[in-house]
C-alpha cells in the first residue's frame, strides 16, 4: 500500500521538451555511430591489421586514458544522474526517505563481486578437472611473508652465496604473481605466449560484464538526446566526444583480451553492439518523441534503477579490474624505468578520469 500512495501522489511531467531540429537529431543518429564505432573498433583494427597498427605507445596511452573515463563515468555520469533521479521531489516523499541510488549500485557491486568469486570458483574446479592445479585464488604464499629470518638462514645454510636474486625471490613471494591472472597475456599484435584457461575465462568475463554495464548507460542516453530541448545542441556536442571516450576504454579492453580461433567474431560483435546501441536508442527516441516522457515518474524510476546498476558494475569493475590489477599487480611496471612508466600510466588516467568528469557539467 506504501508504494501505490508513493506514485500516487507523483507529480512528474508526463510531456516532454522535444522542440523540432529534426534534421540535427537525425544527423545524431550517424555522427554518434560513426564516433562510438571508431572508439569500439580503432583499438580492435590496430590489434590485428599492420597497416594501420600504431606504436606501442599510443596503445599504452589509449589503455590507461579508457580506465580513465569508465572509473570517472561510474561516478559523474551514472550514480549522480541514478541519485537525482531517484531522488525526485516529483516521486513523492518516499522516494527522498532513502537514498536508493547508492544502495542498489552497493547492492550490484557485491552482487558482481559474489558473482566473481562463484565464477572463479567454478573455473579452477573445471580445470581441476582437466588436471591443471592453477587457482585463481593463489595459495598463502603469494600474500603472506612466512617467518622470513628462520627462512633466510635456511637458504644461506643450504645455498651458502648463491645468486642473492634468486633467494630475494623466495625470502620474499611475489606479491605481484597474482596479476598473471588478469593481465593482458600478449603485448598487442604479438603472437599468444603460454596462456592458460583461467586467464582467458576471467578476462571473457570481464569484458562482458564491462560491455553489459556500459550499453545500459548508453540506451537512456540515447533516449534523452532525441527528445531534449533547449539542450539538445549542447547535449549533442558532449555526447559525440562521451560515446567515443567511453567506446575508446571499452575498445581497448576488448583489443588486449585474447580470443582464440573460434571466438574470433566475439571482439567484432562486442564492438558492434556498443557502436550501435546509442544510435538505435536515438532513432527509436524519435520515433516516440511526441509521446516518450522522459521525465514521468516510470521513466525517472527506471533511468534511476539502471544507471544505479550500471554505476556499481563500472565502479567495480574501474576500480579492481582496470585499477588495481593493472597498477598493484601487475609485472608491466618492473625494472629499471618501471615507476617512471608507472607514473605516467596514472598520469594519463587521471587525464581520462578529469576530461571525462568535465563532460559531466554538460551531459
Amino acid at each position: 500500500m506504501e508504494a501505490v500512495s508513493i506514485f500516487a501522489r507523483d507529480t512528474c511531467p508526463v510531456g516532454n521538451d522535444y522542440n523540432g531540429s529534426m534534421g540535427a537529431r537525425i544527423s545524431s543518429v550517424f555522427v554518434i555511430l560513426a564516433t562510438s564505432s571508431f572508439g569500439a573498433f580503432f583499438p580492435i583494427l590496430s590489434s590485428r591489421y599492420s597497416f594501420i597498427r600504431m606504436p606501442g605507445w599510443t596503445f599504452f596511452l589509449a589503455k590507461y586514458f579508457g580506465s580513465g573515463v569508465i572509473v570517472a563515468t561510474a561516478f559523474i555520469h551514472l550514480l549522480q544522474p541514478a541519485n537525482q533521479a531517484l531522488s525526485s521531489e516529483c516521486l513523492g516523499e518516499g522516494w527522498q526517505a532513502y537514498p536508493y541510488a547508492f544502495a542498489i549500485s552497493l547492492f550490484t557491486l557485491f552482487s558482481l563481486f559474489f558473482f566473481e568469486l562463484v565464477a572463479y570458483r567454478l573455473i579452477d574446479k573445471k580445470l581441476e578437472s582437466e588436471g591443471q592445479s592453477h587457482s585463481h585464488f593463489g595459495d598463502e604464499s603469494v600474500y603472506v611473508k612466512k617467518d622470513i629470518e628462520s627462512e633466510s638462514e635456511h637458504e644461506h645454510e643450504e645455498k651458502g652465496n648463491n645468486d642473492g636474486t634468486k633467494e630475494l625471490e623466495k625470502l620474499y613471494p611475489d606479491h605481484f604473481s597474482h596479476a598473471h591472472d588478469h593481465q593482458d597475456p600478449e603485448a598487442i599484435g604479438t603472437p599468444i605466449q603460454d596462456s592458460d584457461k583461467e586467464q582467458y575465462y576471467g578476462q571473457l568475463l570481464n569484458v562482458f560484464v564491462l560491455e553489459f554495464g556500459i550499453i545500459f548507460h548508453s540506451v537512456f542516453v540515447g533516449l534523452t538526446l532525441a527528445v531534449a530541448g533547449e539542450e539538445f545542441k549542447s547535449l549533442y556536442i558532449v555526447l559525440v566526444f562521451h560515446q567515443m571516450f567511453e567506446g575508446l576504454g571499452l575498445g581497448t579492453r576488448i583489443a588486449t583480451t585474447y580470443w582464440p580461433k573460434d571466438k574470433r567474431w566475439t571482439p567484432w560483435l562486442l564492438a558492434a553492439g556498443y557502436g550501435l546501441t546509442t544510435p538505435i536508442s536515438i532513432a527509436i527516441g524519435l520515433g516516440v518523441r511526441e509521446t516518450y516522457p522522459p521525465d514521468s515518474a516510470i521513466s525517472t524510476i527506471t533511468n534511476g534503477v539502471f544507471d544505479s546498476i550500471s554505476s556499481g558494475i563500472l565502479i567495480y569493475t574501474g576500480i579492481v579490474e582496470l585499477m588495481a590489477h593493472e597498477f598493484l599487480f601487475s609485472n608491466e611496471f618492473k625494472g629499471e624505468n618501471g615507476f617512471k612508466k608507472m607514473l605516467l600510466a596514472f598520469f594519463v588516467m587521471c587525464w581520462g578520469t578529469g576530461l571525462m568528469a568535465l563532460l559531466g557539467k554538460w551531459a
